[in-house]
């Protein structure tokens, strides 16, 4: 993993979310240039503050550092959707995955 790992992960699920840096700041209870000092690498967050990023992001912790997942928000929200539908739905949307990979 590169040494500026988390700057570039947190840049980018912040852009696949649409948010601009000074609101991600402010919505986090920090200064306007917060997430800037995090993204240009002259910082990195504490762990508490790691954790409240992900939250921010919808990302689980485990998810942000997994590079093959290039969208955890989507993938949570399509998983935590899923989970109440009956087997039958469940192998249609897998069935159209399949399909949508080949």
């Amino acid at each position: 993993m590169e040494p500026d790992y988390i700057a570039k992960r947190i840049t980018e699920l912040r852009l696949k979310k649409g948010v601009a840096e000074h609101r991600m700041s402010l919505e986090l209870g920090h200064s306007r240039s917060y997430m800037q000092s995090i993204s240009s690498g002259r910082a990195l967050p504490s762990l508490t503050e790691f954790l409240a990023i992900c939250e921010y992001l919808d990302v689980l912790p485990r998810d942000f550092f997994d590079e093959a997942n290039p969208s955890p928000a989507l993938i949570n929200e399509i998983t935590e959707k899923s989970k109440n539908l009956s087997d039958s739905d469940l192998m249609i949307i897998l069935t159209m995955v399949n399909r949508l990979q080949s």
